[in-house]
């Protein structure tokens, strides 16, 4: 017996799953969607911990961040929660017919509301309640928060990188979606969620969720003297680590990116594969 689902029944899954997401009330989503945000804030905020001070070898630190930081996706998926980059795989449902365009905007809207909410809330705890980061964590996550809200990135619009950059993050993360629901026990899912997250986030992609947790800790960061000081040592440009230029300079970018990287490189993709003639299913 094959201890996982080879990939025309993990197509058909998918349908079903996307119809049982669209089904799922509001308040439910809402809270589910707090909840995926507080989990990938837990992730983001040990990644800032494991990325405070000096590596050696700069592409270890880079490996390292991204192992911890799937911890995210796991929590996400194994108690379960709803994610909004996920939930991009609806598309495959949409476009077997199986919901309609509103069902899925319905569930993105609230799910992604969801996930703004708890993102932030989590790092309102962290940064500005707990203590933890009024010194070297502060100013990582300062540093972290100006890298996303730059105005150009080497020569290139910010915003057109940062969309292809979100565009390569959500292709790998619906694959790691796809490889959890393909595995039968929790140790394959967790092998399937930790080494395309692990990649996203060595490789330098951005992600929707994880940086409404990441620009709001550097804005709550800001009102903590200690990290301020550390963060001037380094020169960490403070002035667009603001609620306006989170938006207006990363997430209106990334979640477009994200939107295409997980509705058409994977849902679309594999529905126009595997799905479109059930008949053919085995």
């Amino acid at each position: 017996m094959s201890n996982f689902t080879p990939p025309a029944q993990l197509t058909a899954a998918l349908l079903t799953w996307g119809d049982n997401k669209a089904h799922t009330g509001a308040g439910k989503l809402l809270l589910l969607g707090f909840l995926a945000g507080v989990y990938i804030g837990f992730a983001a905020h040990l990644a800032t911990v494991v990325g405070t001070g000096a590596f050696a070898w700069v592409g270890l630190k880079k490996f390292v961040v991204g192992a911890v930081f799937s911890l995210g996706l796991m929590l996400v998926i194994i108690p379960g929660s709803e994610l909004w980059t996920g939930n991009t795989l609806m598309s495959a449902a949409l476009l077997q017919r199986r919901i309609s365009l509103q069902q899925m905007l319905y569930n993105w809207s609230l799910v992604y509301l969801g996930n703004l909410i708890g993102s932030i809330f989590l790092a309102w705890v962290i940064v500005a309640n707990s203590g933890i980061c009024d010194g070297g964590f502060g100013a990582t996550a300062l540093h972290i928060a100006s890298a996303k809200v730059n105005a150009t990135v080497a020569g290139h619009s910010h915003n057109a990188a940062y969309f292809w950059r979100a565009v390569c993050c959500n292709w790998l993360v619906c694959l790691a979606v796809l490889q959890a629901m393909a595995a039968q026990d929790i140790g394959g899912k967790v092998l399937g969620i930790f080494f395309p997250i692990m990649a996203f986030v060595a490789s330098g992609f951005e992600h929707a969720i994880a940086n409404m947790y990441f620009i709001p800790a550097g804005i709550f960061a800001k009102s903590l003297p200690a990290a301020l000081d550390k963060a001037a040592l380094s020169g960490v440009a403070l002035d667009n680590i603001n609620w306006f230029s989170m938006w207006s300079n990363n997430l209106l970018a990334v979640t477009a990116g994200n939107f295409i990287g997980g509705a058409m490189f994977v849902g679309a993709v594999y529905w126009w594969i595997y799905a479109r003639n059930l008949s053919d299913l085995p």
